[in-house]
């Protein structure tokens, strides 16, 4: 655990919004304070006192299951008092405003805020309005920044670094706040990435992003060393974006006889959860080139280590305003 010790920087953020602000010495920062704590799950007694007597609560108005029970269960391995709040049980489904709710919660002495919501911003309006550290757990369209996080993570863990590397995302980019927090770590750390689907699937400003687009798998994947393969969002899409799902997955699944083109040694990734025999066959999810299940359990690692900067960088502020 000698790099959560580590003094040559010091985190100075009490909140992750996103990774588009973040410097690539930052995101090193996370990734390698989640290292010193990779280890939690393997000890006898999987638990550490950086957060003891403080709260965290799950503000979750979307659905999740990997997610919520991930930084869950890192606060908990913190020794933190864990709040689960859910908009069907709160005063939110009365009328109350997020603000509202939120500095209520804050009066009870809450200390982290990890915050899902189908709004775009809503994590930086609460920073601008409670005390608390807020932690993006997806956004609208917006930003997933502890997903790409771990999704960096894993690839550094195989790979021993981003730089250079060629990484693909394919399927559902214009509703993917996944892909847009991916695009941020990931060319920040050197990678090359290129956006890969239908132009249906394209944002509309794609050409002011750092990355490369294709229309076509079958052209680009011999040349990648990771694809991650992203959920069609079909209660987003508000429309028929492809003729069918048959032709999508004729086209863009990640299928055993495309990675039969693909390099030996490719990660194939995924943040879940999985249409298989959409996006990706069962064979392929489930094969050797699959970290799937590496990304979930790295999401442990890295979402302790979010929680433990944001309150260290809390407790700095706290120095300098007394």
């Amino acid at each position: 655990m000698a790099r959560l010790h580590d003094e040559t920087f010091r985190w100075w953020r009490k909140h992750l919004l996103g990774l588009r602000d973040l410097s690539r010495q930052e995101i090193e920062t996370i990734l390698d304070t989640a290292e010193g704590f990779e280890e939690f799950s393997t000890r006898s007694v999987k638990k550490a006192p950086a957060l003891r007597g403080k709260v965290v609560v799950n503000m979750f108005f979307e659905d999740s299951t990997r997610t919520r029970n991930s930084f869950t269960l890192a606060a908990n391995r913190l020794s933190a008092d864990v709040i689960e709040f859910t908009k069907t049980s709160s005063s939110v489904s009365k009328g109350e405003t997020l603000i509202d709710t939120a500095r209520n919660l804050e009066a009870m002495g809450i200390d982290i805020v990890v915050i899902r919501h189908n709004a775009g911003g809503a994590p930086k309006l609460l920073s601008r309005n409670i005390n608390a550290c807020i932690v993006n757990a997806g956004d609208g369209f917006n930003e997933h920044p502890t997903q790409a996080l771990l999704d960096t993570y894993t690839i550094r863990q195989v790979k021993g670094s981003l730089e250079g590397l060629k990484v693909g995302i394919v399927g559902d980019i214009t509703h993917s706040r996944v892909a847009r927090s991916n695009i941020w770590a990931m060319t920040k750390l050197g990678a090359e990435v290129t956006l890969i689907g239908p132009p249906t699937l394209m944002p509309a400003k794609v050409n002011e992003l750092p990355v490369k687009v294709s229309y076509s798998l079958d052209s680009v994947i011999e040349n990648l060393d990771v694809i991650n393969m992203l959920r069609i969002q079909f209660e987003r899409l508000g429309g028929n974006p492809f003729p069918s799902i048959r032709e999508y997955s004729h086209f863009f699944g990640l299928t055993v006889e495309r990675m039969r083109k693909a390099r030996p040694d490719m990660l194939v990734m995924h943040p879940g959860p999985i249409n298989r025999g959409l996006e990706i066959e069962s064979e392929v999810a489930d094969g050797p080139n699959s970290v799937i299940l590496r990304q979930v359990a790295n999401g442990l690692a890295v979402r302790m280590a979010v929680l433990f900067l944001v309150n260290q960088a809390a407790m700095e502020e706290q120095k300098y305003r007394v």
